[in-house]
C-alpha cells in the first residue's frame, strides 16, 4: 500500500503590485497553522518520506513553520521543491504524480488548490467539499506502479485541518459566549445551556483528533458545567424529564475522565520530572501513551455512535423546550440561597470532621461539595461575586490534592505492571512516597480552611 499526504499551504498574504503570487509570504496566522500541523505530520508519520514542496514563497515557509517546530531542520534539506507543484490544475498535478519513481512508497505533497482538492477527488471520488488552508489529507493508494494509477482507485483514510489541531486556532471561530449580565435567571440559565451545548459540538472534531489536550479539558469542562448547571436547578425546582438527562450527561462526561487523567498526567512528567531514571522514565512515558491511545479510541469510537449524537440532540431539544422555560419561571433567588445555605452547612459539617489521616475519599467529597456549591452560586453570579472569589483558593487545594491522588494511582498500576524489574519498582515506591508527603502538606492547608458559613 502506498501513502499520499496531501497538504495544502497555511495562510498567506495577499499579492499587491510590489510581490507577485509566488512570492506572497504566510501570514502571522499562517505561521501559527503550519505550526499546529506539524504534530500531525509527525503522529501521521508524513515525514518519513518523500517530501515535495511548491517552490512558492508560501509553500517553503510553511515547511520552514513545520520544521521549526519539530527542531528537525533536516526535513528542509530533506525537502524537495519543485516549480511543477506550483500549479492549481489537477490534471497537471496527476500528471505529475503518475511521473513518481516507483520506490516512493509514501509522499508529503505541499502545494496549491484547486489543484489539490481536484487530485484527490479524481482518485477518491468522495472527498470533503473544500480543503481550508492549512489541511491535511492522508489517502492510502494500492501497491501498483505511480504510472498505473486508476480513477477512484484510492481512499481518503483521514483529514484534519489546524482548526481541529490546534485549540488557540479553534478560538477565533468557537461559538460567542452571549452577554447574559442584565437578563433574568431564566433566561441566564437557558443561555449558558444552549452556549455550552454548541460549545460541546464544536469541540468534538478537536476532540476525536487527539493533537491539542485543550479540546478534550474544554469539551469536559462544558459537560460537566451543563450538569451542574442542571443538578443546581433541580436541587431548587421540580423539573420534568431533567433528572433522567442529567443522568446521560453524566455517563458522557465519565467517559473523559480517565483520558484527561493521562493528559494532565503526561503533562506533568515535562513540567516536573519525576525521580525516575531515564530507562524507567522512558518505560512510564510508552506505558501512559499506550493508555491514552486506548482510551482515546474508545471515546471516538463513543462520539460517533448515533447513540451519543441523539443524547445531545435530545439534551438540546430540552433546554429550548417550552416545559423547560416554564419550569425556570418557578426560579427564586431565596429557594437559591435556601439550598445554598444547606450546602454550605454540610460542607462546614464535612470539613470540620476531617483530620490529617482522613482517607483521600473524605478529601474528594468534599472537593465535590465545593463544586456543587460553586455551580449553585454561579446561578446569580453578581449576586455571589465576593463569595465566588472566596471559593477559588479552596477549590485548587482540593483539585491539587486529587490530582496527587490521581497520579499515585496511575504509579501504582506502573509499579504493577514493573513486577521484573525491581529497580523501577523501588523507584516508583519512592516517587509514591514524596507525593504522599506532597499531599500530606495539603491536607494541613484544607484542614485549616475557615468554614465557608463564617
Amino acid at each position: 500500500m502506498r501513502h499520499l499526504f496531501v497538504m495544502r499551504h497555511a495562510k498567506a498574504k495577499k499579492g499587491d503590485g510590489d510581490v507577485n503570487d509566488h512570492q506572497r509570504p504566510l501570514r502571522k496566522r499562517g505561521r501559527r497553522q503550519a505550526a499546529a500541523m506539524a504534530r500531525v505530520l509527525q503522529q501521521w508519520q508524513a515525514l518519513e518520506g518523500q517530501i515535495l514542496v511548491s517552490d512558492a514563497a508560501r509553500t517553503r515557509e510553511t515547511l520552514d513553520e513545520i520544521a521549526g517546530q519539530l527542531q528537525e531542520t533536516s526535513l528542509v534539506e530533506r525537502a524537495r521543491f519543485d516549480e511543477a507543484l506550483y500549479h492549481f490544475d489537477g490534471q497537471a498535478l496527476l500528471a505529475w504524480l503518475k511521473a513518481l519513481p516507483n520506490e516512493a512508497d509514501r509522499v508529503l505533497v505541499i502545494g496549491h488548490n484547486p489543484a489539490l482538492l481536484e487530485l484527490v477527488h479524481w482518485l477518491c471520488g468522495e472527498v470533503p467539499q473544500a480543503l481550508p488552508i492549512g489541511s491535511l489529507l492522508h489517502v492510502t493508494l494500492p501497491d501498483t506502479p505511480w504510472s498505473a494509477l486508476e480513477q477512484h482507485s484510492a481512499e481518503l483514510a483521514a483529514r484534519l485541518n489546524p482548526d481541529e489541531a490546534s485549540h488557540a486556532l479553534f478560538k477565533r471561530k468557537a461559538p460567542v459566549k452571549p452577554s447574559l449580565r442584565k437578563v433574568g435567571l431564566a433566561k441566564r440559565i437557558r443561555g449558558l445551556l444552549e452556549y455550552q451545548y454548541r460549545m460541546v459540538r464544536a469541540l468534538e472534531p478537536g476532540v476525536t483528533a487527539g493533537v491539542d489536550p485543550e479540546f478534550l479539558h474544554q469539551y469536559r469542562v462544558n459537560l460537566r458545567r451543563s450538569r451542574a448547571i442542571g443538578e443546581s436547578v433541580l436541587a431548587t425546582t421540580k423539573v420534568p424529564g431533567l433528572k433522567k438527562r442529567l443522568k446521560r450527561l453524566k455517563r458522557r462526561a465519565r467517559a473523559t475522565s480517565e483520558l484527561r487523567d493521562l493528559d494532565v498526567f503526561l503533562e506533568s512528567l515535562t513540567e516536573t520530572p519525576p525521580p525516575l531514571s531515564p530507562r524507567s522514565l522512558q518505560a512510564l512515558e510508552r506505558w501512559l501513551q499506550a493508555r491514552h491511545q486506548e482510551q482515546h479510541e474508545a471515546l471516538c469510537q463513543q462520539l460517533s455512535t448515533p447513540d451519543y449524537d441523539e443524547d445531545m440532540q435530545d439534551w438540546h431539544g430540552f433546554i429550548i423546550s417550552k416545559g423547560f422555560h416554564k419550569a425556570l419561571q418557578k426560579l427564586s433567588s431565596k429557594r437559591i440561597e435556601a439550598v445554598l445555605a444547606e450546602r454550605i452547612a454540610g460542607h462546614d459539617r464535612d470539613l470540620a470532621s476531617l483530620s490529617i489521616d482522613s482517607t483521600d475519599e473524605a478529601f474528594h467529597e468534599l472537593r465535590k461539595s465545593v463544586k456543587r456549591i460553586r455551580y449553585l452560586a454561579e446561578l446569580e453570579p453578581q449576586r455571589q461575586k465576593r463569595f465566588l472569589e472566596g471559593l477559588k483558593h479552596r477549590q485548587r487545594l482540593l483539585g491539587d490534592l486529587q490530582d496527587l491522588c490521581t497520579r499515585q494511582a496511575w504509579i501504582d498500576v506502573f509499579s504493577t505492571n514493573s513486577r521484573n524489574a525491581p529497580r523501577r519498582k523501588q523507584e516508583c515506591d519512592a516517587w509514591r512516597e514524596a507525593l504522599e508527603e506532597q499531599k500530606r502538606a495539603l491536607r494541613e492547608q484544607v484542614i485549616s480552611l475557615a468554614p465557608l458559613g463564617t
